[in-house]
């Protein structure tokens, strides 16, 4: 039976919209990852230039949108702030952070509005990554009102990671062709080690989240764990106390020597910890002939040591601290991968996706 012309020019239409939308969504979430990146680089340098109260409030500056420069605006933040000084690198460096993190946000907003419209995915996950956004904003509220108190900052840095990965589980899902690979290998040896992977490497983030927030990246200037009589030092009770009351600001640090050089050798182990679980899951991804992610994640697993290692010898240059930030963002992008993979043709996605629609 022959169609109508009519029917064939609707259906080519209703095509040509939907393909439309794909494409606006996708270019989208591409850009959100862009973005994304460049809020986690931009974070970075403002917390290890200690740009991170270069504005005392929030989501203003000193009671403005822009850094205050003018002479009147100056004198406002003088009298809103008597006893800071304005310091116009640290307050752009901030002032930037938020600016690329709101411009996020809205591009995030537009997708899950999208996705909810036209349901090219599950909408759990858009609802997910808007939800991250949102307790990311309050987070970056926290950081500044609550005075760069550790246990917040550290969240900080795990909540912007965790938009990454989720905004990256987007754009396999949206992709054609990226989520129909699934792993040649099934084994639940091999899920069970991408897991174990998956969850020490944000152990480790976490502890150089730690290490970071409470300013412990120099405690130790020899490799591998540090210099002279360390284990008389070691404070575990105070160094992960979550809060430590009692003080105006956390800036520089409040802990003593002890508990800070316990922060910083714990996260000496963990990284020990985290190139011998990622290694064996290389290995294992070699075994089960799955070539070019092993080389994936073994070549940012090395370029993530050599940066940790350049950060020792070589003082903590800012440049060096910025790549060790973003290329642990990489690393967990990686084992991400390689969990989604491992679950890409598993039967029980298939009906967890049909049952979210």
């Amino acid at each position: 039976m022959l169609t109508h012309p009519t029917d064939k020019h609707r259906l080519f239409a209703i095509s040509h919209r939907q393909t439309a939308r794909s494409t606006i969504l996708l270019s989208l979430v591409r850009f959100s990852l862009l973005l994304t990146l460049m809020v986690i680089i931009l974070g970075a340098y403002t917390r290890l230039s200690d740009a991170g109260l270069g504005c005392p409030d929030w989501p203003g500056c000193y009671g403005h949108f822009t850094v205050p420069l003018s002479d009147q605006a100056l004198k406002k933040a003088e009298f809103l702030y008597p006893h800071l000084e304005v310091e116009p690198a640290k307050a752009w460096a901030e002032m930037i952070h938020r600016y690329f993190a709101a411009t996020l946000g809205l591009v995030v907003f537009a997708i899950t509005t999208l996705c909810i419209r036209y349901r090219p995915v599950a909408v759990g996950l858009p609802i997910l990554i808007t939800g991250i956004v949102i307790f990311q904003a309050v987070l970056g509220m926290w950081t500044v009102t609550l005075k760069l108190l550790p246990l917040v900052v550290m969240g900080h840095l795990l909540g912007g990671l965790s938009l990454l990965c989720a905004l990256f589980l987007l754009y396999w899902q949206l992709s054609p062709g990226l989520n129909s690979q699934p792993m040649r290998a099934q084994s639940g040896t091999l899920r069970a080690l991408a897991g174990a992977a998956l969850v020490v490497v944000v152990g480790q983030i976490m502890l150089g989240g730690w290490t970071s927030s409470n300013y412990a990246a120099l405690m130790c200037s020899s490799l591998p764990i540090c210099e002279g009589n360390w284990t008389q030092h070691l404070d575990f009770k105070t160094a992960f106390t979550p809060i430590h009351y009692g003080h105006d600001s956390y800036e520089f640090g409040v802990l003593d020597y002890g508990p800070r050089l316990t922060i910083h050798v714990a996260h000496r182990f963990g990284a020990i910890l985290t190139i011998l679980v990622v290694g064996i899951l290389v290995m294992t991804l070699r075994a089960a002939e799955e070539n070019k992610l092993a080389g994936h994640v073994l070549g940012v697993l090395m370029l993530q040591v050599l940066l940790g290692m350049a950060n020792v010898v070589m003082s903590l240059p800012l440049w060096a601290a910025v790549l060790h930030n973003l290329c642990a963002a990489f690393l967990l992008l990686a084992v991400v991968k390689c969990n989604y993979r491992l679950w890409a043709s598993s039967p029980c996605r298939t009906v967890l996706t049909r049952v979210s629609r």
